[in-house]
């Protein structure tokens, strides 16, 4: 079975960023899906890098690791609820 997890990355300043996390909390503790928060500094550049982070917020969906998808700036929780059944409805086939 696959491992699926949320990656949320965020900027220290960045009030969408600021907004989105405590909805991304809710909607993947709803999924029972394990959600990890990427703050950009200096000190984990070089795995923003790794993701192909350009903008935050951003979202991910990975699969044993590997992106399978990803969202970037703020989204209803609506909009986000669906993106996120989906896809990782998707990851898990």
């Amino acid at each position: 079975m696959a491992n699926i997890e949320l990656l949320e990355v965020s900027g220290e300043s960045c009030a969408n960023c600021f907004s989105l996390l405590p909805l991304l909390n809710k909607l993947a503790a709803e999924r029972g899906i394990p959600l990890k928060h990427l703050e950009v500094t200096e000190e984990n550049a070089e795995e923003v890098r790794k993701y192909e982070i350009d903008r935050v917020p951003t979202v991910l969906v990975l699969k044993d690791g590997e992106v399978t998808a990803r969202c970037s700036g703020y989204q209803p929780e609506e909009i986000l609820s669906l993106w996120l059944d989906a896809k990782i409805s998707e990851a898990r086939v």
